[in-house]
């Protein structure tokens, strides 16, 4: 076999470097792993955002050289973290500790900025709110001095800054930190704003491969599973009516009424004893039960009750009861 293929299925297939088929999987988890950590943003899932952060983290500094297409992704993941614990001045980003997550989230967004083949209003309005914000979090945690310094460092000597610049200022020698501007350019809007970008980039790169073929394997896998508990339904369903031509009553016909008095009393008292002995059925769902429920569908998908059920600690309940629960929760929607 030469050096420059190999031989299959009588033709020759070029010769791939291994180093080359791990640049394309990289590329393909940082895809990925960039998603899931826009998408647990959008949807301010705190545990499953922090476990994506590290996965980005890590797949981001295995790049030796980082492409263009690559760069919007790494710089949208580090702006998305420092955004998560933006309130948080004891968190530090950057080896200046004066430096608070806000003020590193604002260099990430100027990144973004130049990655962008056109800026919009949208744009200008991020910027803004993080310069406010970052002064404001200062403020609400009475760092008046260090809200000064930050202004300094934020804002360039050019004309269009100024009038913010100067509004600020103003605000942090007043020591006041529910002015208008402050309220009005609130972290909460921040956070909309910037879920507003994420949803964008989302529309724009949601063909990532992974992800396709993880949809379509669980899919698949959830297509099984239903099919399995049908059966598992159908069968028992049947057994229930087999017990039932058993019992029912092959007497005389002046017995018949008396005989299904009994056998009603007899599948009463099944069901009682069911009852009893299980713990499952007409068992109230709580409020925590739903929770996990409502967890659970988020990490795995509809129609996953195996895995939901596995990882979600339910007490005395089956896949069926939690699909069942499911139905319900979307009628009540």
């Amino acid at each position: 076999m030469s050096e420059e293929g190999r031989e299959r299925e009588g033709g020759l297939v070029p010769f791939v470097s291994s180093a080359l088929v791990e640049d394309v999987a990289a590329d393909w988890v940082l895809e990925f792993s960039c998603v899931c950590l826009c998408r647990h943003f959008m949807e301010e899932c705190g545990a499953e955002f922090k476990r994506w952060r590290d996965v980005a983290q890590a797949v981001s500094n295995g790049f030796s050289n980082v492409t263009t297409h690559q760069k919007k992704m790494v710089y949208l993941c580090q702006l998305l973290i420092r955004i998560a614990e933006g309130k948080k001045l004891e968190c530090h980003f950057e080896n200046d500790t004066r430096i608070s997550p806000l003020e590193s989230a604002l260099s990430f967004w100027t990144l973004l900025e130049r990655e962008e083949s056109k800026l919009n209003t949208l744009h200008e309005e991020i910027r803004r709110l993080i310069q406010i914000q970052v002064v404001a979090v200062y403020m609400e945690k009475g760092y008046y001095k260090e809200a000064a310094e930050v202004i300094e460092r934020l804002f360039t000597d050019s004309e269009s800054h100024k009038p913010l610049r100067m509004k600020l200022a103003a605000i942090v020698k007043r020591k006041d930190s529910y002015v208008p501007l402050l309220q009005s350019f609130s972290y909460n809007l921040l956070l909309s704003k910037v879920k507003s970008y994420v949803e964008l980039f989302l529309k724009e790169n949601g063909t990532n491969f992974l992800l396709q073929a993880a949809t379509k394997q669980a899919e698949s896998k959830g297509g099984e599973e239903r099919v399995l508990q049908n059966k598992a339904f159908n069968i028992e369903e049947k057994k229930e009516n087999n017990l039932e031509a058993k019992q029912r009553p092959r007497s005389k016909k002046g017995c018949r009424a008396s005989n299904i008095q009994t056998l009603k009393a007899l599948k009463n008292v099944k069901v009682r004893g069911n009852d009893s002995s299980c713990g499952r059925r007409r068992q109230p769902w709580t409020h925590e039960e739903d929770k996990k429920l409502k967890s659970g569908v988020r990490e795995f998908g509809v129609g996953n009750w195996t895995k939901i059920l596995i990882h979600g600690d339910f007490n005395n309940r089956t896949s069926v009861m939690l699909k069942d629960r499911w139905r319900t929760l979307c009628k009540l929607k």
